[in-house]
């Protein structure tokens, strides 16, 4: 009997010490955050976690657009793979069943749930959030996320409410007195309270849904944000030996009144500086809102005493233009557009946990660092979001396999455990690594369009896709016909192609893909895109 309550209190103690998960997924963040050196940002909350975490600079979306890329990184598989480059097909459905991130922890023993936009809503998901699958309780959305494009935004005239693109307002006149975000937050604390307290692990995923247009954020956070801390990006124009196809114009900024009253020249009539100006303020304000929500999330686990046995992982779908190249938004293969952040933040690996709380805890007697830095661990190292599902699964001790040639085993991953590039940068260590990321992004035709639309084509509209890889120093891409019908590229027509070197030119503002000495560099970059993604494994990488 001694021995059989032994094991009984022995498996309860490993349940209770399996790690939880918090998985702060913030649409349309660029690095435009404290801890990535933006002088102009203002995010105290976010960068406090970076000052415990691996914070990861060259991080990388595999497209920019939210449901391929979200659909992307929960499932570990290329664009490509899912054949997912708009809103409206569904990969359980039109591809495979792959096994999602949350749907692998749910198999293994942990309460899943999803909070505001993690999986897009839609088709893309099966208009389920892809339950029950994924989730072991029923997903959240907020109430108020029906008025996300409503006539709420004060204008010149007192009286005349618009759907504007800068939309500062007061909580209190929204409808229902509240607006998505904290609602959201609302709910995620709720989820914790619940759950604080049980020994079965949880994977808790919150999508914040700012800084996504439209800029709606309470006034209030505009005071850290004055308008003569911005500029408009030099230079604010378009580089003239890019070909239009690498283009996109905007088109949802266009349809908000505030961007249609400028009546600009369809495509290429620039924002005027001045509304730049407004736009880039309202971005930064929307993000230094969504700092404050993130904030008392994080003081919610400290609250229930659960910080210290949650890792927390916070990054965004892809990054967002603010006028580099006279362009705004996603959309794009432009640096600025795919590149995220990624923060990783691993109790008694990033940072120690209190003396007290292991000593009672933790009864393993691992060997842990003797000293972390203050201000985070900066990796410098290229990683995709792919690279997720396979790092959470590491450390949840249910690692999964890396995807074989056929590509439809039900679990596996098409990018790679960061780990290692965790635990190298803790010891101070190299480590092989991959040195280059993979995006891509469809176009309907070489010229910039509003029907059909040139920023989001649907997949029968698709007849070009840009694939784009970034290496250490350079980011190339090569424009290619495309086959919607077959889903497939056609590597034997070049359309356009970009080359950046990034120890030169870090905005891409300057195209050398014409200069001849770049010939042998292009044919390399250009056969590892058309190899695909296994060329980009640690193993694999020779380049």
């Amino acid at each position: 009997m001694f021995y059989i309550l032994y094991f009984i209190n022995l498996i309860t103690w490993c349940i209770a010490q399996k790690q939880n998960f918090l998985f702060i997924i913030i649409d349309d963040l660029r690095t435009a955050l404290g801890s990535y050196g933006d002088t102009k940002a203002y995010t105290p909350n976010i960068d406090r976690l970076a000052t415990k975490a691996a914070i990861f600079s060259e991080a990388f979306a595999q497209q920019a657009l939210c449901a391929p890329s979200r659909n992307s990184f929960l499932t570990s598989r290329r664009p490509d793979t899912l054949q997912l480059y708009d809103f409206y097909s569904y990969w359980r459905k039109d591809v495979g069943n792959f096994t999602t991130l949350p749907q692998h922890l749910k198999n293994n023993g942990y309460i899943t749930k999803s909070i505001g936009k993690v999986f897009h809503p839609g088709f893309s998901s099966n208009n389920s959030d892809d339950s029950p699958y994924s989730w072991s309780e029923t997903p959240f959305h907020p109430f108020t996320e029906r008025y996300k494009d409503a006539p709420v935004c004060r204008t010149s005239v007192r009286t005349l409410l618009a759907q504007n693109l800068v939309c500062p307002v007061k909580i209190l006149s929204m409808p229902n007195k509240t607006l998505p975000d904290i609602e959201i937050l609302r709910e995620a604390k709720r989820f914790l309270f619940k759950h604080a307290k049980n020994t079965t692990p949880f994977f808790l995923a919150v999508g914040f849904q700012k800084p996504h247009i439209p800029f709606k954020y309470p006034r209030r956070y505009l005071k850290y944000h004055p308008l003569n801390k911005f500029q408009v990006p030099k230079p604010y124009k378009w580089s003239k030996n890019v070909s239009t196809i690498a283009y996109n114009p905007w088109n949802d900024l266009r349809k908000r009144e505030d961007v249609a009253a400028l009546n600009l020249k369809f495509p290429w009539e620039k924002i005027p500086k001045s509304f730049a100006r407004l736009i880039i303020q309202s971005y930064y304000t929307s993000v230094t809102y969504i700092d404050d929500l993130v904030g008392k999330l994080l003081n919610q686990l400290e609250v229930l005493s659960i910080r210290q046995n949650t890792t927390i992982i916070l990054i965004s779908d892809h990054g967002w233009s603010l006028g580099e190249h006279a362009v705004w938004a996603k959309y794009s293969n432009y640096n600025v557009a795919l590149r995220v952040p990624l923060i990783i933040s691993i109790p008694d690996l990033t940072f120690e946990k209190s003396r007290e709380r292991r000593d009672v805890n933790d009864l393993s007697k691992k060997n842990y660092p003797s000293s972390l830095k203050k201000d985070g661990i900066n990796i410098n190292s290229i990683v995709e979001l792919i690279d997720i599902f396979p790092t959470i699964a590491d450390l949840a001790n249910i690692s999964i396999p890396v995807c074989t040639d056929g590509n439809m085993q039900t679990t596996c991953s098409e990018g790679t455990t960061l780990m290692p590039l965790i635990r190298a940068a803790l010891k101070k260590e190299s480590v092989s690594w991959k040195n280059m990321a993979i995006g891509q992004y469809p176009r309907p035709s070489s010229k910039p369009s509003i029907h059909p639309n040139s920023d989001e084509p649907r997949l029968k509209e698709i007849k070009a896709m840009g694939y784009t890889i970034r290496t250490i120093k350079h980011r190339y891409t090569i424009w290619v016909p495309f086959k919607p019908d077959a889903k497939v590229p056609d590597w034997n027509s070049t359309i356009a192609e970009e080359l950046y070197n990034h120890d030169k030119d870090k905005g891409e503002n300057r195209n050398v893909a014409y200069f001849q000495k770049y010939a042998k560099l292009k044919k390399k970059l250009k056969s590892l895109l058309q190899y695909g993604w296994r060329k980009v494994l640690p193993n694999n990488s020779n380049f």
